[in-house]
């Protein structure tokens, strides 16, 4: 959250009535979420020093060395006397040229090995005012896009140094031609681009929709990237203990009552409730969490309520929320049908990272 936006209400005391996430129905104003397009608070600190490479997978070294030389281009005037510079401050006439070669980094790579880390610290290292400066996952982009109209965010953006795309994804055909022209138009305007994601610039697309009758718009969206892929296991499981076992129901809600500013929801419930929420407002649903405590834990029922878990998921671990539940374990959420899928990368993502916050949920059963 940007620290222009007030502080949320935490909700009642330890002791109270738990809070509800089916009971909130957030309303998102399209000034928040220009204002909260920066790095989420987990990567508030990060920094290319605080990033720790595996020695045995020499690409993560190279990203950080590439990273930091692409921040270094971005100090020069983005505009002068009203005519926009390129992006390592070459100068433009009055109308717009497109740039020969990429405009971009692209960062392609398994789950957990420090992607959104590397791209936060891009964000941070670049040498310009945070308000000229975008930082937001690839649903949010979408969703400025939906709550702007696509006029009104070209104009907002194509004013910035950066922009930065976290878990960039093609879900459907729609958002590949929007943001194929999106990027085009700030491009033009002398945006730099980075992004990251489970999937190599070029193969957008494969295994969701028919991604060859929009080749075209794929093959522009790879053009505006220089590809870095980064090797490496899932930092998040190196060396720390199996996944914990889930609590007993009773366990779930005493420790709910316990703990200031903790959720309690039954977990069907909580799913049947993201169906009315636009993925959009998942960050303001969970605005002033201390935990989410989930009673009966089930296998999700189908593709759709399954993507609006993973947006869920991504929400809770970017605001560090812990995640206590009973029930099955999270490594067995989705089916080996959708695990197989074209969402696959998606839904290991989502299992790696609330198998992280469950770890973080341990500490509400300890003892005082």
């Amino acid at each position: 959250m940007s620290s222009s936006t007030p502080a949320p209400d935490l909700g009642p005391r330890a002791g109270a009535a738990p809070l509800s996430l089916c009971a909130r129905e957030p309303h998102v104003p399209a000034d928040r979420l220009v204002a909260e397009m920066v790095p989420p608070p987990r990567f508030d600190s990060v920094r290319f020093d605080t990033y720790v490479p595996d020695p045995g997978r020499p690409s993560q070294s190279e990203a950080v060395r590439v990273l930091e030389e692409f921040a270094g281009g971005l100090g020069g005037a983005h505009a002068v006397g009203g005519a926009k510079r390129g992006l390592f401050g070459f100068g433009r006439s009055r109308a717009p040229k497109a740039p020969a070669g990429p405009r971009g980094v692209y960062l392609d790579g398994g789950y957990g090995v420090g992607k959104t880390h590397l791209l936060a610290s891009l964000w941070h290292a670049t040498p310009a005012d945070p308000s000229l400066k975008a930082f937001g996952t690839f649903v949010e982009l979408t969703n400025l896009v939906g709550a702007l109209g696509f006029q009104q965010t070209v104009r907002t953006l194509s004013g910035h140094r950066l922009l930065c795309i976290d878990e960039f994804e093609l879900d459907d055909p729609g958002d590949t031609v929007l943001v194929s022209t999106l990027l085009g138009k700030l491009v033009e305007a002398g945006v730099a681009l980075a992004a990251t994601s489970n999937t190599l610039p070029g193969k957008l697309g494969e295994g969701r929709f028919a991604a060859v009758d929009f080749l075209r718009e794929i093959q522009g969206l790879s053009a505006h990237f220089r590809t870095l892929r980064i090797d490496g296991e899932d930092y998040r499981h190196r060396g720390l203990p199996e996944a914990p076992a889930p609590c007993s129901d009773e366990a779930v809600t005493r420790a709910a009552h316990a703990t200031e500013g903790a959720s309690l929801d039954d977990f069907t419930h909580l799913l049947e409730h993201l169906a009315k929420v636009h993925p959009s407002r998942y960050g303001a649903l969970t605005d002033g969490l201390r935990a989410v405590c989930l009673t009966d834990v089930r296998p999700v029922p189908d593709q759709s309520t399954a993507l609006r878990l993973v947006v869920l998921a991504d929400r809770l671990y970017d605001r560090e929320v812990p995640v206590l539940a009973s029930g099955l374990p999270f490594d067995r959420l989705f089916s080996e049908e959708m695990l197989n899928g074209g969402y696959r990368k998606k839904y290991f993502r989502a299992i790696s990272r609330l198998t992280a916050l469950a770890r973080d949920g341990q500490r509400l059963t300890a003892p005082a």
